[in-house]
């Protein structure tokens, strides 16, 4: 069985028909980049050239990097414009899509969806957060495999600033941060999260998911184990695609 995804992020909108037997990519994805400013309209127009680009015409699983209630309606919006807010976001798509069946939901939450069922966390038990290090931090919550939707972790306070601008992969670009330096910075920030939620497993997300082998050893001191999503940064596609499946 296949479905759509569509993971829409601060940096890019990328998407795929999905292989839910197997939890990947069916095809390789389309990546286009996230219009700035990221407003309601101008990011529809991004979802309708990837959705049109591979001529789907069934169900469409999209993320959204914020707080998504109801299914629909978008009730944050750190890293896109605030034009989202209040926004119904189904209706929007599935507007724009031309009536194609939509669903919608925070993309951190799609993303660890898709590592418990496939990846890092698949078969593992008590506390896992997965956390993706991107434009910012993204967050899933889940306890013995039941997810505890749109937690926003990324914004808990670290050092008297919004966590995801100190440890986010956006921060290590923007100040120019070796791997060691950001690594350090993002101890600091599960050692935070640990000390609030005591998880058994830390499963970090996002593109540096790729580069694990750079940092991952540089971090100390954290009990829970620390391990490199195993979908990478197509998580957050495979977790959409399994939100639609299950509402279609």
């Amino acid at each position: 069985m296949q479905i759509f995804g569509v993971d829409i992020g601060g940096s890019g909108i990328k998407g795929a028909p999905v292989d839910l037997d197997k939890g990947d990519l069916a095809q390789e994805r389309l990546k286009v980049l996230t219009p700035h400013p990221a407003t309601p309209e101008s990011v529809a127009d991004g979802v309708q050239e990837v959705v049109e680009h591979f001529g789907w015409t069934g169900p469409v699983g999209l993320t959204f990097p914020g707080v998504v209630t109801g299914g629909a309606t978008i009730r944050t919006a750190a890293n896109v414009d605030k034009g989202w807010i209040d926004t119904d976001a189904r209706a929007l798509f599935g507007e724009r899509l031309g009536g194609l069946p939509v669903t919608v939901v925070n993309d951190a939450d799609a993303a660890g969806v898709a590592e418990m069922s496939f990846g890092a966390g698949r078969g593992r038990g008590g506390t896992v957060i997965l956390l993706t290090f991107g434009t910012g931090i993204g967050s899933a919550l889940f306890v013995d495999g039941t997810l505890v939707p749109n937690t926003e972790l990324g914004h808990l306070e670290l050092h008297g600033h919004d966590a995801e601008k100190r440890a986010s992969s956006k921060a290590r670009e923007d100040h120019e941060l070796t791997w060691e330096h950001w690594a350090h910075r993002v101890q600091k920030y599960l050692a935070h999260v640990e000390m609030l939620f005591s998880p058994e497993l830390f499963i970090i997300g996002g593109g540096v998911s790729r580069k694990a082998d750079k940092f991952l050893h540089f971090i100390e001191g954290v009990k829970a184990e620390i391990v490199p999503a195993q979908l990478q940064n197509n998580a957050g596609i495979v977790g959409a695609a399994m939100h639609a499946a299950k509402n279609d």
